[in-house]
C-alpha cells in the first residue's frame, strides 16, 4: 500500500521529478525567513517587502488551484507566505499607527 502511494507521488505531474515540486519546496525558505523575522522589532519591518510577500502569497495561492494538476505544495507555501506577510504588516501598522495611544496613556505615580 505505501509503495503504491510513494510511486504515485514520485510519478505525479507535480512530483519530485519536476520543477513544479522543487520551486515551491525551495520557496518555503522565504516563509521560514519571514517567520524568523517575527523576533525583529516592528521598526525594522519593510512595508514594500511585506506587501510583496503577502500579495505574492495571495495571487499564487489562487493560481495553484486553477492550474492542472492542482499543485498542493505550491498552494500551501503561498498560503503560508500570505499569512506571514499579513502578520508582519499588521505588526508594522500597529507599531506605526496604533502605538501612539499607548504612549498617551496616563502614567501611574508612586
Amino acid at each position: 500500500m505505501a509503495a503504491t502511494k510513494l510511486q504515485a507521488f514520485w510519478n505525479h505531474p507535480a512530483g519530485p521529478k519536476t520543477i513544479h515540486f522543487w520551486a515551491p519546496t525551495f520557496k518555503w525558505g522565504i516563509t521560514i525567513a519571514n517567520i524568523a523575522d517575527f523576533a525583529k522589532p516592528p521598526e525594522k519591518i519593510s512595508y514594500p517587502q511585506q506587501v510583496a510577500v503577502a500579495c505574492t502569497g495571495i495571487i499564487w495561492s489562487r493560481y495553484s488551484l486553477v492550474i492542472t494538476p492542482k499543485n498542493w505544495n505550491l498552494f500551501s507555501v503561498n498560503v503560508a507566505m500570505a499569512g506571514t506577510g499579513l502578520y508582519q504588516l499588521s505588526r508594522k501598522i500597529r507599531q506605526d499607527y496604533l502605538s501612539g495611544e499607548k504612549d498617551a496613556a496616563p502614567q501611574l505615580q508612586e
